[in-house]
């Protein structure tokens, strides 16, 4: 029995760790400082 709870305790822990060990990638938001253009629309010859 004192076998099985160490094996159980031994697999927690390393899937613990497993977890909360991944490297965290940081985000990051381009900001474009000029403002994006609209497209003329054709509303025909003399509008």
């Amino acid at each position: 029995m004192s076998k099985s709870i160490k094996l159980l305790a031994m697999f927690a822990f390393v899937g613990a760790v497993a977890a909360c060990g991944g490297q965290q990638e940081e985000e990051f938001i381009v900001v474009d400082p000029e403002p994006i253009s609209v497209e003329p629309v054709y509303t025909g010859k003399y509008k």
